[in-house]
């Protein structure tokens, strides 16, 4: 597996294809780049992919300190690993928390961006009952472990029907979420205390795509639509038949919309 060491922290990705733009895959929470397996195989004949680990998560290092874990750290950690592969300019893509450190890879980085893929995200930091449901999930994992929590999210990322009809896909997600507890809670720690992206979106002047399951609930079409409202030029596609995981859920709608936004480019 490729690996590379970022500030002292070794990071796991995958990469598959070749070709221009490049496309960066930010992947979801609890989850790691496994989540992308759909697209680095549907697009490796249009686009070189790269799909992290981010720190905490799948094969890449994660500390104990939750306060090694930011948002903005994780987006300087992508930065510094195509730093390390030789990218300059690459389409930011991330999904549900992967869409949060898109959007603060654009405030921090944002002459390497050539365009955003924003899924099943917001701009906006928690509210309060956020702030307060995320300190409670991270008291779990630290006294029960993960698997009490795997359950509990899976019911939200999910469609009913998925649930009632493709158990494979539950199980899959499942797998995918088993991630090292200091991972967990770094990574909540890190959703917590998020700044507010709103005023960057009035910014954004690179070619966008706003991506978001029919069925989500988490960030749900309006919110998306708000997105695709306040990013001008942007473009909206609502997946059917998937939630807040669209591309697990609706992998080859998705994967149309991401090539035909790349052929845009």
């Amino acid at each position: 597996m490729p690996y590379l060491t970022v500030e002292g922290t070794r990071l796991h990705y995958r990469e598959a294809g070749s070709g221009d733009p490049p496309l960066l895959l930010l992947h979801a929470f609890p989850l790691h780049s496994g989540m992308w397996q759909a697209q680095l195989a549907g697009l490796s004949d249009r686009v070189r992919l790269v799909a992290p680990d981010l720190k905490g998560f799948g094969a890449s290092d994660a500390p104990d300190d939750r306060d090694a874990y930011s948002v903005a750290g994780y987006a300087d950690e992508v930065a510094a690993l195509i730093d390390q592969l030789g990218l300059a300019r690459v389409v930011v893509a991330g999904l549900s928390m992967g869409g949060y450190v898109a959007l603060a890879f654009w405030r921090r980085h944002r002459a390497r961006v050539s365009a955003l893929v924003l899924a099943d995200t917001r701009a906006e930091p928690d509210g309060p009952e956020a702030l307060e449901r995320r300190t409670n999930q991270q008291r779990q994992v630290a006294e029960e472990g993960t698997a009490g929590l795997i359950d509990q999210l899976l019911d939200g990322l999910l469609a009913e029907a998925t649930h009632r009809e493709r158990p494979e896909l539950v199980e899959q997600a499942r797998g995918l979420m088993d991630n090292p507890p200091a991972g967990f809670i770094g990574a909540l720690e890190a959703m917590k205390g998020r700044p507010d992206s709103t005023a960057d979106l009035d910014g954004i002047d690179v070619p966008t795509l706003v991506l978001v399951g029919r069925d989500d609930g988490i960030t749900s079409p309006e919110v998306a639509q708000d997105l695709h409202v306040r990013i001008a030029g942007s473009r909206l596609a609502v997946l059917p038949d998937a939630a807040h995981l669209s591309n697990l859920e609706a992998p080859e709608a998705f994967n149309v919309a991401l090539r035909r936004f790349l052929d845009d480019l």
